[in-house]
Formats: structure tokens, sequence, C-alpha cells
């Protein structure tokens, strides 16, 4: 995987956890060979919990803006209602990389067993 991602692993699954997030995917340059870690945005796919939309909306921005400071760059985090252009979701599809599933301990998310699941 990426050692930008890496690196932070446990602080993402924290940020996940409190959020209540279901599930954290990479996708874009930080799991591609393009990636530039001087240059190099990051781009996350999330899974939230069901909740009424003034709570979904508070754990939305409350995982991003964690996220954005947590790695100090700047970043996207989408959601699966919001890929509405056709293409899009395909190539997040073929891209997307776990890196938090919710109820999954550290080891049952490590890079072996989850495909690099972070958390």
């Amino acid at each position: 995987m990426n050692p930008v991602l890496d690196q932070k692993q446990k602080e993402v699954a924290d940020l996940c956890r409190h959020a209540g997030a279901r599930r954290l995917d990479a996708f874009g340059s930080v799991v591609r060979a393009d990636f530039d870690p001087l240059r190099s945005d990051l781009d996350f796919l999330v899974e939230l919990d069901n909740a009424p939309p003034t709570t979904y909306a508070a754990a939305y921005f409350e995982l991003k803006a964690g996220l954005a400071l947590l790695f100090g760059r700047p970043m996207d985090l989408i959601t699966d209602s919001s890929l509405a252009n056709p293409y899009f979701p395909q190539r997040v599809t073929a891209e997307r990389v776990a890196r938090f599933t919710a109820g999954k301990t550290p080891s049952q998310n490590s890079p072996v067993s989850l495909l690099f699941a972070m958390c």
C-alpha cells in the first residue's frame, strides 16, 4: 500500500469508529504508482452508519476534517450516493482499497487479511 496511509493506520481507525463509519476505502493516486507524496491529494470513499440527516452530516464533516488534519494535505471524501457520473463509480470500484471496515479487529484488517485494510 502507500506509506502515507500505512503510517496513520490506528489514527484512521479511531476517526472512523468515532464518526460511525462502516467502511472507508482509499482510491485514486494514493493506491496507484503515480502518487506524489509532495503534491497528491487523498481520495476516500466512505460508508457511514444510517442516521438522521443532521447526525449523518455531522459525522461526515467530522470525519472529513479529521482526515484532513491527520494527513495535513487536501483530500476528498465521497459517499456512494454522491457517485453520479456513470464512469466515476467504475473507476472508483476498480481502484478502491479498503482502509477501514467496522467490526474488524486490527489483525483482521491487516494488509494480508483484507487487501490492505487499515483498521
